[in-house]
């Protein structure tokens, strides 16, 4: 897959007479397929070939990665029409990012490239020491790997650089599913991560997305905060994402539950990285059943937190999704301990906060049990939101006294 470089022999797509050209104008990154005019010579270009978008009455508007095969037919590259994309071009954006995670972060363990956020639509380039690893979610990018990753090599100083193929939103793109070494090698082993004061390990080659979720970050952190001398439960926990940072803030004993064993396993190690083996124990299995278990043997926790995977990641899984959440509640809320800690969380792009917020309070009560809402946490900072685009704004995390 190719697309051109430079502003020579760009092709030119132009929006309809309906198309919103003043949010365009004012930010919104994305042009959607029923927005442009699609004749037979746009529809005939490459996925990821760089066009000069015009409006309908052929004014330009900018530097466009169109691809005919997606919903997202024609993401907004830069202002300039003329802009050249290489090398230099991708290190210009590399070098904002850069420094504003080294303003936030004395050690380099964070979320380099947030997609558009950053200035690079479907980009996310998640960094570990030494290590970062790629994700080219929009065929634009994947098509101009090379200059990114020259760029990255240059401006961070990285040896290694990690291609991850995986996700749903690749295959909306139509782009491939495998993942490669882009340069140096891949992690012979988990790569430790320090955060919150937790020790993490993260499998950059064979984990969820990157390896680790760095987003959550800053709720980790409140967690720990709740957590001292408490008996935490941690539910979809990935490699122990809020089980550790509870540890580090001094739990008494915490219990992680997911449905993968080889993360529960990185979660462990964790624990004994950290010197708190003793303290941690793990349950795998399905969360739904794990929480129905839990309540029938008795048990009760002074923090129970929930950070499930995304039951509604687009419009038409809204209403099933907005149900699964209520769900979650309804089974957590009678597991914590009178005045605990309720922590119910969504990486949902379709639920906005609102909704969310009524489907997790429906379930608790529900459950029998009633709840003031003590704080409303979102991504760090690593994962800013580009304000035009609501989905920039994935994440909620709501914390509950029960």
């Amino acid at each position: 897959m190719t697309a051109p470089l430079s502003a020579s022999d760009r092709p030119t797509v132009r929006l309809l007479p309906k198309a919103n050209a003043r949010a365009i104008r004012h930010g919104f990154p994305w042009v959607y397929a029923n927005e442009l005019v699609t004749d037979r010579r746009t529809r005939g270009l490459a996925p990821g070939t760089l066009a000069r978008l015009d409006d309908d009455t052929r004014r330009p508007m900018g530097l466009v990665a169109v691809n005919p095969a997606s919903k997202i037919i024609a993401r907004m590259i830069d202002p300039d029409p003329e802009a050249v994309i290489d090398e230099a071009w991708f290190a210009g954006h590399l070098r904002r990012a850069l420094k504003l995670r080294e303003q936030l972060y004395d050690a380099p363990f964070y979320r380099l490239i947030h997609a558009e956020a950053d200035g690079l639509p479907g980009v996310v380039i998640d960094r570990f020491g030494d290590t970062c690893v790629i994700q080219p979610n929009a065929a634009w990018a994947d098509a101009l790997l090379e200059p990114l990753c020259a760029a990255l090599v240059s401006v961070t100083g990285v040896k290694h650089v990690l291609k991850n193929a995986g996700g749903r939103t690749r295959s909306l793109e139509g782009l491939d599913d495998v993942s490669s070494v882009l340069t140096g090698e891949a992690p012979a082993a988990p790569v430790e991560v320090p955060m919150n004061g937790a020790i993490y390990m993260a499998d950059l080659t064979g984990g969820q997305k990157t390896g680790l979720f760095y987003d959550q970050r800053p709720n980790h952190a409140f967690v720990a905060e709740l957590s001292r001398g408490a008996r935490v439960l941690d539910v979809f926990s990935h490699v122990g994402g809020f089980s550790l940072a509870a540890l580090a803030g001094g739990a008494a004993s915490t219990l992680a539950v997911d449905g993968s064993a080889p993360a529960l396993d990185l979660a462990q190690a964790g624990a004994a990285a950290m010197g708190r083996a003793d303290d941690f124990s793990t349950r795998q299995g399905d969360a739904f059943e794990a929480l129905t278990a839990l309540r029938a043997e008795g048990q009760q926790f002074d923090v129970v937190v929930c950070d499930p995977p995304a039951f509604a990641p687009a419009k038409p899984a809204l209403e099933a999704g907005l149900r699964a959440y209520e769900k979650v509640a309804r089974l957590a809320a009678p597991l914590v301990a009178e005045d605990g800690i309720l922590v119910l969380c969504s990486c949902s792009h379709a639920a906005d906060m609102g909704q969310f917020r009524t489907a997790s309070v429906r379930g608790i009560g529900r459950a029998g049990r009633r709840a003031v809402l003590l704080h409303t946490g979102q991504a760090g900072p690593d994962h800013p939101q580009l304000p035009q685009l609501a989905e920039s704004g994935y994440l909620k995390s709501l914390f509950f006294r029960v």
